[in-house]
């Protein structure tokens, strides 16, 4: 018994023993260097995980930068950032300082994804991402981005679109499905060079793969998957569909590569896939990211990008005008005015349309579709807001308290087109709408985006009235991921 005690005790002492030198070692790790930004208390291994706000992030950075000011520190797992918040020092980290935070930290899910940290658009650095963009903005400028080609394609998609809401026949529908699929189609045409019926059945699987992997991302398994990849990769949960969904979607841009290198034309190129294996013969000997596994996740990248956020916005765009149906009737008085109901919009429209163009502004900004943008990572030492930033240190900026910023709106909380008219109702811009981030990694669609909205967003209202079965009103909260959707809705869409 004496002997059974004596190993007892000397097991308990050598856990004992090992779980303070844990934490020691977690200390040094963690340990926050002089003048570095405050935040919330870190417990050891986890730091802030579990007492985040993980349905919710943006909103819980916005609670605690009122506590810590606009630069401030958090741990998610062992892995340290700093986040940002509000117009000023946004502005002043990826615009004054963008060649400073340019780069993109090590993401354990886009890792996995992209089978390395170098592949892709979004998530590339150094002069392979400078090489890829520079070629992925001049390639869509020559397949129309920017040019009247482009906008008579987003006008033949938009009567594609209204045929189909005629087609329901004043029955109620969910219109999710269908600005996935006409905004999809619009950069499918600029990257394979076709659009999809809203009938494939394929395509509108990948459409929902899509959907939910940006779902996924930013939900607590995604995160918790962020905060331990080491152990989540073995756990089975809702974050391994992330992966097998991409996977779906790596497969689809595979197939339509290996088509267009059937009958690809070097003298004629079609699309971006044609112009990027082109390129890639160009550049065999270089490490400038022209493979066929990166024309891939390329192509994925723009695909992902040009669809989600700006049919995300078109549902927001119905969830506000159907819950004010004074703003909706004022947008369509305009409409008709400048118009009428039997032409087509055109771009060339915009200037004579100023409450419509506020009122697209404004679901914008109260969308608020990015919540947090990308992240970053510092170059070199530097300071924020009078803060030590070491070099490594990955960067949060807050889109979410930009565009709801107490300084730079009248109104933050409010639905207010007026935020975006000056005393003679024309339209004002205003520097703090960043729906699209800002400096050297500004949404490279940005362009295309705005034009799309335009040109949908006046179509549908010139054609239709839009209301909710039951006159309910309809969830403004939003389901938030790596973008913020809203609930889903059923709508009533009654010809003008």
């Amino acid at each position: 018994m004496w002997l059974y005690s004596v190993l007892s005790w000397d097991f308990t002492s050598l856990l004992l023993f090992f779980f303070v030198l844990i934490l020691f070692a977690n200390y040094l790790k963690n340990r926050d260097p002089p003048n570095f930004p405050p935040g919330p208390f870190a417990f050891p291994i986890v730091g802030n995980f579990f007492t985040m706000d993980s349905k919710n992030l943006h909103l819980y950075f916005n609670k605690l930068a009122d506590v810590h000011g606009n630069v401030f520190s958090f741990r998610l797992g062992g892995d340290k950032m700093v986040c940002v918040s509000g117009h000023k020092m946004v502005k002043e980290a990826i615009v004054t300082q963008a060649d400073n935070f340019v780069d993109r930290p090590y993401d354990p899910i886009s890792a996995r994804v992209y089978g390395g940290q170098t592949d892709g658009l979004f998530q590339s650095n150094g002069e392979v991402w400078k090489r890829q963009r520079r070629f992925a903005l001049s390639t869509l400028r020559n397949f129309g981005l920017g040019k009247n080609i482009l906008e008579q394609s987003i006008c033949e998609e938009a009567q594609h679109l209204l045929e189909e809401m005629r087609s329901h026949g004043g029955k109620p529908f969910n219109p999710a499905r269908l600005f996935n699929n006409t905004v999809s189609n619009i950069i499918c045409q600029l990257v394979m060079g076709k659009r999809f019926e809203y009938s494939d059945h394929k395509f509108q699987m990948l459409l929902k793969y899509l959907s939910e992997v940006l779902v996924l991302e930013g939900s607590f398994w995604g995160l918790l998957y962020e905060a331990f990849p080491s152990v989540m990769k073995h756990l089975p949960g809702p974050h391994n569909k992330v992966f097998s969904h991409f996977n779906h979607l790596k497969d689809f841009m595979n197939e339509e590569i290996q088509n267009h290198k059937k009958d690809l034309d070097h003298n004629n190129p079609r699309d971006y896939i044609d112009a990027f294996i082109i390129e890639m013969e160009k550049n065999k000997d270089t490490n400038l990211g022209f493979t066929e596994t990166n024309l891939a996740m390329c192509s994925l990248d723009l695909f992902i990008a040009g669809t989600e956020t700006t049919a995300t916005t078109l549902l927001w765009a119905l969830v506000y005008l159907i819950n004010n149906p004074d703003i909706q009737g004022k947008v369509q008085a305009e409409i008709d005015q400048v118009i009428g109901q039997n032409r087509q919009p055109t771009m060339a429209d915009r200037p004579n349309l100023p409450y419509t163009d506020a009122v697209i502004h404004e679901i914008q900004r109260m969308g608020n579709i990015v919540p947090l943008n990308g992240p970053r990572m510092a170059a070199k030492d530097t300071t924020l807001g009078g803060y030590f930033i070491p070099k490594g240190t990955s960067l949060m900026p807050i889109l979410t308290s930009v565009l709801f910023d107490k300084n730079e709106w009248e109104t933050p909380d409010k639905f207010n087109p007026g935020h975006f008219l000056d005393a003679e109702g024309k339209f004002k811009k205003r520097e703090a709408l960043l729906p699209f981030s800002a400096g050297k990694r500004v949404c490279l669609g940005e362009g295309l985006a705005k034009m799309e909205l335009f040109l949908f967003f006046v179509s549908l209202f010139q054609n239709f009235t839009f209301f909710v079965p039951g006159g309910a009103e309809l969830n403004t909260e939003g389901i938030t991921g790596t973008t913020r959707v809203p609930h889903p809705f059923e709508i009533l869409a009654r010809p003008r």
